[in-house]
C-alpha cells in the first residue's frame, strides 16, 4: 500500500511539473550567431559549387526560379526567414519556415520560395524551387545539419502534421548552364551570412 502511494505521489509530481521539452538547436550563421526572423541573410554553398542563392529566369517567362549565382564570389540576393511558429525569436533546425528574397521581381510577383507544382518528379527525378505565394505547405522549408554546414529540406510537418509528404533534400539541378535549386537531388551544403 505504501509503495502504491509513493508511485501515485511520483506520478502527481510529474504531472504537476512535466519534464521540459527540448527545443531544436538554433541554426547558426558563419559567425556563430543564431539566425533571426526578419533579418537578411545570404544563403551560400559551403564548398566551391557556385555563388549565393538568387532569382533566375531559365525560360524567359514568369515565374522566376531559385538558383545559385555561377560565380563563386557572388553572394546572390539576401533572404528573410519567417518561422511557422510565429512567437519564435530564432530559426531552429528541423522547424518549418518560409523563405523570401529581400528583392523585387521583374515578374511583379512575390519572391517567396515554393515548390513548382508543374515540375513532375516522376519524369525528371526532381522538383524545382520557384517563387510565388500560395500560403500552402509547399511554401515551407526546413534546415538540417549537414556535417559542419547545413542543408535545406522540404518536409513541412509542423504546418500540416496529418499530411503525407515526400520529404527530401534541396540541391542543384543544372539546366542550360543555370544552377537551379531543386528537390529530390543530392543535398547542397550551405552556410548563412548576415547581409
Amino acid at each position: 500500500m505504501l509503495r502504491m502511494i509513493s508511485v501515485v505521489g511520483l506520478l502527481l509530481l510529474v504531472i504537476a511539473n512535466p519534464p521540459a521539452t527540448t527545443a531544436q538547436p538554433a541554426v547558426l550563421d558563419i559567425t556563430g550567431q543564431a539566425l533571426e526572423p526578419g533579418v537578411q541573410y545570404y544563403i551560400l554553398p559551403s564548398g566551391t559549387s557556385g555563388g549565393g542563392a538568387t532569382l533566375l529566369n531559365p525560360n524567359a517567362s514568369c515565374p522566376l526560379y531559385v538558383g545559385l549565382e555561377n560565380r563563386a564570389d557572388a553572394t546572390g540576393l539576401p533572404v528573410l526567414f519567417l518561422p511557422f511558429v510565429s512567437d519564435e525569436s530564432i530559426i531552429r533546425e528541423s522547424s518549418d519556415f518560409s523563405i523570401s528574397f529581400f528583392a523585387s521581381s521583374a515578374c511583379d510577383q512575390p519572391t517567396d520560395w515554393a515548390l513548382d507544382n508543374e515540375s513532375d518528379p516522376t519524369m525528371t527525378g526532381r522538383m524545382l524551387i520557384t517563387t510565388r505565394q500560395e500560403n500552402a505547405p509547399s511554401d515551407f522549408f526546413r534546415i538540417a545539419r549537414n556535417g559542419n554546414a547545413y542543408k535545406l529540406r522540404f518536409c513541412p510537418t509542423d504546418v500540416c502534421p496529418i499530411c503525407k509528404f515526400r520529404c527530401g533534400d534541396i540541391g542543384v539541378s543544372i539546366e542550360d548552364g543555370k544552377r537551379l535549386l531543386a528537390l529530390y537531388v543530392p543535398a547542397l551544403s550551405v552556410v548563412f551570412q548576415r547581409a
